[in-house]
């Protein structure tokens, strides 16, 4: 018999706990988002060395060094981590906005009202920000959250998890509304993907085998993004300086990021001023380059690349570089090997802005700045609960507006559709 609750009770007493968070007016959540983050910097030792296990075992098991950077908290990012929650009530309440308003020639009024999406699944590896992430853009959007973590984050989890709850309970709220789902056994989520009576939107957040697993045994709505294949085409009219300041910003500040560079596109025009210095930066950042044989008689000591290297999310210090002859090669090559997360333009021609910006159908496109900046926190949502290139209602990174619903709200003074005939 296994220790821990089975999943469906835990569900239960979660979608139990929804209808009082539901009902939280602006000023109750915001207080107890702020209680959360108090939370978090007040129990930053424990959690800090709950993680520093998860590292430790981590590095035991040869981990890659993206996911230990993935993984790894220190004091720095801890605290950021506080503040995101933080950021997260302050926000405008997506609960109960009303989008949109008209009345009808029959006199009804017609309303669109924001409303919570419910109990969201959260399913995610060696990422311990998002438990907390997660759990504050849920609670401020009305929903409660069953968290299922992986395994190389579990300590850090618990402790952040214990956080949380702990918070809820001191505010009077039900510490159901976040939940830790610890069972780390495969048939626990297979189990949590089939509750399509109690679960409303699973969320999957990892490596592409982990969302693709989610996205085929589910029974439950699922948003997700694949991989994050971001490009950065440098155009013949670019500032060069400009673009190597985004090439570098968005490959070598966090390689392991799901908004770091993958591909370079360079105009053939811009190619022999350009390269050679952007191959020069990228290797003294220890920055493996792949490139076409173009790109190679520019630049020394390229290796070639291929399609695998042009579809690939490496997620570590490489790069694929490919000299393109004109714009519509590039919007070709990104339409092509792009995952519809983030592409970048870097130019003075605002007629290339955009035509770039209307070809392509990525969540999201930038034009003069980082991919880096594909980021909830950064865009304004004060965290992201993930990047959605699922084209459902919500797209791009995710913040609490995108964890509601619209619906309908109508308002008669008894209008009938078919009045009885006199």
């Amino acid at each position: 018999m296994s220790e821990f609750a089975p999943v469906r009770d835990l569900a239960l007493a979660a979608r139990a706990a929804g209808a009082t968070i539901a009902a939280l007016t602006t000023a109750r959540k915001r207080a107890a988002l702020d209680a959360m983050a108090a939370a978090l910097e007040e129990q930053a030792p424990a959690i800090l060395a709950a993680n520093a296990l998860d590292v430790d075992a981590a590095l035991a098991a040869g981990r890659t060094a993206a996911l230990l950077d993935r993984l790894r908290l220190d004091a720095a990012r801890l605290a950021g981590v506080a503040a995101g929650v933080r950021a997260v009530g302050e926000l405008p309440d997506p609960v109960g906005q009303v989008t949109r308003r008209e009345t009808r020639p029959n006199g009804l009024s017609i309303e669109r009202v924001r409303i919570p999406l419910g109990l969201i699944a959260m399913i995610y590896e060696a990422r311990p920000n998002v438990t907390a992430d997660a759990a504050a853009l849920c609670f401020f959007a009305g929903n409660v959250v069953l968290l299922r973590g992986g395994s190389e984050a579990i300590h850090s989890n618990r402790a952040i998890a214990a956080a949380l709850r702990g918070a809820l309970r001191a505010q009077g709220l039900p510490e159901g509304a976040i939940t830790l789902i610890e069972d780390l056994r495969r048939e626990t989520v297979l189990e949590l993907l089939q509750l399509s009576d109690l679960v409303d939107l699973a969320i999957p957040r990892g490596g592409e085998s982990l969302i693709r697993f989610v996205a085929e045994h589910a029974r439950v709505p699922v948003i997700k993004h694949y991989q994050g294949v971001c490009h950065l085409y440098v155009d013949a009219s670019a500032d060069p300086d400009r673009a190597l300041a985004l090439l570098i910003d968005g490959k070598t500040t966090r390689p392991s990021a799901c908004n770091a560079l993958e591909t370079l596109l360079v105009h053939a025009d811009a190619a022999p001023g350009f390269l050679p210095r952007a191959v020069a930066l990228l290797r003294e950042r220890g920055v493996e380059v792949r490139g076409c044989a173009r790109t190679q008689a520019l630049a020394r000591d390229v290796a070639a690349a291929g399609d695998a290297d042009y579809a690939a999310e490496f997620l570590d210090l490489v790069i694929a570089v490919r000299v393109v002859d004109d714009l519509d090669e590039a919007i070709a090559h990104i339409r092509r090997y792009g995952s519809d997360h983030t592409e970048v333009i870097a130019t003075r021609d605002d007629a290339a802005a955009a035509a770039f910006v209307g070809a392509l159908r990525s969540a999201v496109v930038m034009v003069n700045a980082s991919s880096r900046f594909s980021d909830g926190g950064e865009l304004g949502l004060g965290a992201e609960i993930g990047i959605s290139t699922t084209r459902l209602h919500a797209y791009g990174p995710m913040g609490a507006e995108a964890l509601t619903i619209e619906r309908f709200v109508v308002r008669g003074e008894g209008q009938v559709r078919h009045p009885p005939a006199a």
